[in-house]
């Protein structure tokens, strides 16, 4: 299966923090039935952003970012709030790394669920373009479900009967620090690791995959990380991404030295951070995190 994408330029935004808080969250518990359908938003970067309530207050929107480890708010969110301020934590972002302040959450709340026990980082808003991050620590032993063609979310438990219908491709992944990634895809002939990032606009290359690749260079760019930081990085079309039997056709990458990769031991083997634009090409995109699977719903020709 072949689909083709666009080149348009793109400014990739996209957070991964490796775990330095003690503090670990209460994974989520839902209340009545099994799955929340939630109308998705997106943003001026084609990311998803969710209704959330923190604290009972609200709602407030969120980012979902499946190449988040850490569940994020806004400072002024936490300044309303009057939230308890925690110690600072390193966090890595797409463009560089930062220390930064972290307030408590008692409960954050989605749809019919709820996750209790967080310390969260902060960040500025302007960076973030929402009030928070929803990430991979408010999602772990669920079931995520990013419907296109409806624009809605949907969150669920990966034993409901049925789940895995429907789906024309699905995908074996590991976990690695809270995070997705499926191997084994080759990009150009190459090998290469894939981390489905909903937090990011386009695909990011580390420099061992345009190494490989040997492309030519479409131009220079830059990435801005959610932490402010503005990294250089160069843009390359590669011609084929494969996947099991997926293939996308004209992707375009920005390649870039990101500490984001570094954190996930993503450096020396080819590696890449699959984002939004590519993910559009579906009509679905399933994300298990318990069972480790990715699946996907090619639109018809």
């Amino acid at each position: 299966m072949e689909l083709r994408k666009g080149l348009a330029a793109w400014l990739a935004l996209s957070m991964a923090a490796p775990p330095m808080v003690d503090a670990q969250p209460v994974l989520p518990q839902s209340r009545g039935e099994d799955t929340d359908l939630i109308e998705g938003d997106a943003d001026a970067h084609e990311r998803l952003t969710v209704p959330v309530t923190v604290l009972g207050a609200g709602p407030f929107r969120f980012l979902i970012d499946t190449g988040s480890q850490r569940t994020v708010l806004s400072t002024a969110l936490a300044a309303q709030l009057s939230l308890e301020p925690g110690a600072a934590v390193r966090i890595v972002g797409v463009a560089g790394v930062d220390h930064v302040a972290t307030a408590h959450v008692r409960e954050i709340s989605f749809g019919k669920r709820s996750v209790t026990g967080l310390m969260v980082p902060l960040l500025d808003k302007q960076h973030m373009g929402a009030d928070g991050i929803l990430g991979t620590d408010a999602l772990q032993e669920q079931r995520v479900v990013l419907d296109f063609t409806k624009k809605t979310i949907s969150i669920s438990s990966p034993r409901e009967v049925g789940a895995a219908l429907g789906y024309e491709i699905v995908v074996r992944a590991r976990r690695r620090s809270g995070r997705l990634i499926l191997t084994d895809a080759l990009i150009d002939g190459v090998k290469a690791d894939v981390v489905v990032d909903t937090g990011a606009q386009g695909a990011i290359g580390n420099r061992a995959l345009q190494q490989a690749m040997r492309g030519k260079k479409a131009g220079i760019g830059a990435l801005e990380s959610v932490t402010g930081h503005v990294l250089t990085a160069d843009f390359e079309a590669a011609q084929e991404l494969k996947l099991s039997s997926l293939r996308l056709s004209h992707v375009l990458i920005a390649f870039a030295d990101s500490p984001a990769f570094a954190a996930l031991k993503l450096v020396q083997r080819p590696a890449i951070f699959l984002g939004m634009r590519e993910l559009r090409a579906f009509k679905r995109v399933a994300i298990d995190f318990a069972s480790r699977k990715v699946s996907f719903d090619v639109p018809k020709k």
